[in-house]
């Protein structure tokens, strides 16, 4: 922690709850949009320094709870009552709710990138809070906002004020937004799925930051979430929400080690399986991608007299060394600036690269940028999936117009109608049929749910059957039921059609359900490779120990006195 001194600051205008009475009582809670009510009669307590966690998959209503009890609901007809340090905040006035709103109550938004002002930078966006809430001059809230940046872990502070959200990290724009929550000392934190997009060892820096400053301040906080292996660790309490309704709430290890609920049941038993095929690779079998002393540099700006004169270099990947072999699964972890995607975008041929990179044992064509035949011809045996389903699918696309894409390019002789047999043949392969949405090929991605439009997206990378897909986090953005549909689904594709898998991911629940071997990369060089038993079961560096330890979700956080 910084010099910061929480105890400074001015009080807020909520007046203290008494020892007797939670700080936050929702009753009868209810939010309906027209005709559709989302929320039903939701009843929850939390008290001062308490932290509750709100789980359930999508569209159960968590995140339409919290930003009822914030008014953030849009046209939402609200009903019920939200009783905060004894004022009801569905009956204030509009400017006493402003009021609220970063005084009393601060939220943590999911996606920092989208959240944050990409035009201002954040010792800016935080200090405009300060200016705003607190009355503060300009200086003095730059002083402030630097010193609640330095509260959250941000290296050099005075110098990443300056930086746009763009210029940071993932985890230091997390700190930014946990920055601006924090600056008017709020007795409430609405945190909606903090750590999702972060990798593992992020992840519990943040919930260490949020546990400390919880603490010390006394805050109470909300934890939205579908994450249950951050419940485990973090959470003093749980409630369970499915289709707008509580359907089980109570303590943390009563509801992980004995739920009474069968959706509960069910939440906690979403744990990926591994169905892959087993044993050595097949005598005489060719790898589908092989890497030598792989190399990606980028060009970067030099300080002082040398920038008149050239360019430095910005080293991301050296020296890697790869071999995916048909049926295999190649998982690759690490931290965020680790090389992963680097690699993936070299493996890819979207980047110029050094060293020796074949696919099929062929080299692209450098640059592998260009689109020439070759490398053309590379690609429809190369695909790959996204991470958001949502933004990796053009929403201007219907279903048909996005999987057809591909063979519009690599194979042109094709009429409308075999097109069109293609393509429902390839949703009908990931459980997508017209018998089950009527006008399929008609329908747009937002007519879809996130488990759905990541089925689209796998199928159109295999309409052009591939050998090889890249997997990029292709289920980090999705609940624990629908990941684990989706994995099954990856399993399945993988034994009826051979294919090969370079996946990208931070989560090692699903390497261990998915990878046949590991790569590790640290600062974008590899620091250990092996089997997926050996990597997870007895890693012989310290990194790949912190990586594994950090994704450990059984109970030991909370035993080993972490949080």
């Amino acid at each position: 922690m910084s010099a910061f001194d929480y105890e400074t600051m001015p009080s807020p205008l909520m007046p203290l709850a008494s020892i007797n009475q939670p700080l936050l009582s929702v009753r009868d809670l209810r939010v309906r949009f027209g005709a559709k009510q989302v929320v039903h009669g939701l009843n929850l307590d939390l008290a001062a320094g308490e932290k509750l966690a709100l789980v359930g998959e999508s569209g159960s209503g968590k995140s339409m709870t919290a930003l009822a009890l914030l008014r953030l609901a849009g046209e939402a007809q609200l009903s019920g009552q939200v009783l905060l340090g004894g004022r009801d905040l569905l009956r204030l006035p509009e400017r006493e709710m402003q009021a609220v709103r970063g005084d009393d109550v601060a939220m943590i938004f999911q996606e920092p990138m989208t959240a944050l002002n990409p035009l201002m930078s954040v010792g800016r966006q935080v200090a405009e809070i300060l200016q705003l809430k607190q009355g503060l001059t300009r200086s003095q809230a730059r002083a402030q906002a630097v010193e609640l940046l330095a509260a959250t872990g941000i290296a050099e502070p005075a110098r990443r004020a300056d930086s746009y959200p763009h210029q940071l990290s993932g985890g230091q724009r997390q700190r930014a937004m946990i920055a601006m929550a924090l600056a008017c000392r709020p007795k409430l934190l609405l945190a909606d799925e903090p750590t999702t997009a972060l990798d593992v060892t992020l992840r519990t820096q943040i919930l260490e930051l949020l546990d400390g400053l919880q603490r010390q301040t006394r805050m109470a906080l909300l934890l939205i979430t579908h994450d249950l292996h951050l419940v485990r660790r973090f959470a003093d309490r749980v409630a369970v929400m499915q289709h707008g309704r509580l359907v089980e709430q109570g303590p943390a290890g009563a509801i992980m080690g004995a739920p009474q609920h069968a959706y509960t049941r069910k939440l906690l038993a979403s744990v990926p399986q591994r169905h892959v095929l087993e044993g050595p690779v097949p005598d005489g079998a060719r790898p589908l991608v092989e890497a030598r002393a792989l190399k990606v540099s980028y060009p970067v700006p030099l300080s002082g007299l040398r920038g008149w004169f050239g360019q430095g270099r910005y080293v991301a990947l050296e020296s890697a060394e790869l071999r995916l072999m048909p049926g295999r699964t190649l998982g690759v972890v690490g931290e965020s600036g680790s090389g992963k995607s680097t690699l993936a975008q070299a493996v890819l041929g979207l980047l110029e690269h050094e060293g020796e990179l074949r696919i099929g044992g062929q080299a692209w064509q450098q640059p592998a940028t260009r689109n020439t035949d070759v490398n053309r011809g590379l690609r429809r045996h190369l695909q790959v999936v996204l991470q958001d389903p949502f933004s990796s699918l053009s929403p201007r696309l219907s279903v048909e117009q996005i999987v057809a894409e591909g063979l519009l390019v690599h194979a042109p002789e094709l009429c409308d109608r075999q097109r069109r047999v293609r393509v429902l043949h390839m949703l009908e392969a990931v459980g997508l049929c017209e018998l089950q949405f009527p006008g399929l090929l008609q329908r747009y991605p937002h007519e879809f749910s996130g488990g759905q439009r990541q089925r689209i997206a796998i199928a159109r990378a295999l309409i052009l059957e591939p050998e090889v897909l890249v997997l990029d986090e292709p289920t980090s953005a999705l609940d624990v039921t629908i990941q684990q549909q989706v994995l099954s689904l990856l399993q399945q594709l993988q034994r009826e059609r051979g294919l090969a898998y370079l996946l990208i991911t931070h989560d090692v629940d699903v390497i261990r359900a998915m990878a046949h071997d590991v790569l590790v990369l640290k600062d974008g060089q590899v620091v250990e490779a092996g089997s997926v038993e050996q990597i997870l079961g007895s890693p012989r560096e310290a990194y790949t120990r912190s990586l594994v330890e950090a994704a450990s979700y059984r109970g030991q956080g909370q035993e080993a006195g972490l949080f």
